[in-house]
């Protein structure tokens, strides 16, 4: 199951109570206080994992907390701290404080390794040996333990690839993403066979790859929620360039230069995902794909495409993902665009 935003509830360790303990032995008057501090709590901590690609284990486990700190002792021994908690989640995760219906970003955890503080654990209190003075020479006054943190959690993972793939429902995507990589998709002759992203690694001559992504398809309106809405497009914010995948051939009996101006738009409107790590797809990069030539019946069809695409300046090339014609052309043109230095 790919599940790729959740809410969890934190709760750090509490600190452990300062002691109130006097010294007594033999031969020792007046021995004073020699009570001990209170432990820290134990703090939590999210860490990116390679582990991990998913978030599905906290949707059944929403609810965490950290080991309080032990109470002080006597003898001036300080009680021991409570134990952290890491939370593992996959790399491309970002986490939020969640204050009613607002979002505060506390962490981007984009490389493996990447780890944030999200809940600090209490501080212990002080025992009565910590209140000692010249003129106190005997307290009896100690510390509670300081609370630990507790808060609320977005956690929403957003895939971290270099290219992605759109285009509407059976425009042919899982397909090129199984011929190309290692990935295996579902693949089916109905709409919305692909409900979930799919993450490839393409492999090239001389040792160079990139991570591909294969999103649900889109239809007009996607902005609004018709077919499975844009809740996957977060997935491609990341990429580097976007490749469109355009059905040429009239088994779908839409119009490929409408085809495209459609996702255009849905891209146009997409409004990120409400937090400030959001990026405009609407600017990215733009390579087209006209899929599925080996059925294509019209040539009418792909000259309209073309004409249309080179008055917008986005370079076409003309693939089938079925028998494999056109994609190295097409990866070298993709490999192109993911090596270019980002503009300033």
């Amino acid at each position: 199951m790919f599940v790729d935003e959740v809410d969890i509830q934190v709760q750090a360790g509490d600190g452990g109570k300062g002691c109130m303990s006097f010294r007594r032995e033999m031969r020792v008057p007046r021995g004073g206080p020699n009570g001990g501090d209170g432990g820290q709590g134990g703090s939590i901590t999210v860490v990116a994992s390679a582990h991990q690609n998913t978030l599905v284990h906290y949707r059944f486990h929403p609810e965490f907390k950290a080991e309080r700190g032990q109470h002080g002792l006597g003898s001036d021994c300080t009680g021991a701290g409570g134990s952290d908690l890491e939370l593992e989640v996959p790399p491309g995760t970002v986490v939020y404080e969640k204050n009613g219906d607002e979002l505060i970003p506390l962490a981007d955890l984009r490389q493996v390794g990447d780890r944030a503080l999200v809940a600090r654990g209490g501080r212990g209190g002080r025992g009565n040996a910590a209140f000692a003075t010249s003129t106190n020479r005997a307290p009896r006054r100690t510390e509670p333990g300081w609370p630990g943190e507790q808060r609320t959690l977005r956690l929403r993972l957003k895939l971290l690839a270099d290219v992605g793939l759109v285009g509407y429902p059976n425009a042919g995507k899982s397909t090129l993403i199984s011929r190309i990589s290692e990935a295996r998709p579902k693949i089916a002759d109905y709409p919305f066979t692909t409900l979930t992203p799919n993450l490839g690694v393409v492999q090239l001559s001389d040792d160079r790859s990139f991570v591909l992504a294969d999103v649900p398809g889109l239809i007009e309106g996607a902005h609004e929620g018709h077919g499975l809405g844009t809740k996957f497009l977060a997935h491609l914010e990341r990429t580097k360039v976007l490749v469109h995948v355009i059905d040429v051939s009239s088994a779908s009996g839409r119009d490929p230069v409408e085809d495209f101006e459609v996702i255009c738009r849905e891209l146009e409107l997409f409004q990120g995902s409400g937090d400030d790590t959001a990026e405009s797809l609407a600017t990215k990069r733009r390579i087209a794909a006209a899929n599925k030539i080996d059925a294509l019946d019209d040539p009418e069809r792909l000259t309209q495409l073309k004409k249309h695409l080179k008055k917008k300046k986005v370079p076409l090339f003309a693939i089938s993902s079925a028998s494999g014609e056109g994609l190295p052309q097409l990866l070298e043109a993709m490999w192109k665009e993911v090596s270019r230095e980002p503009e300033a």
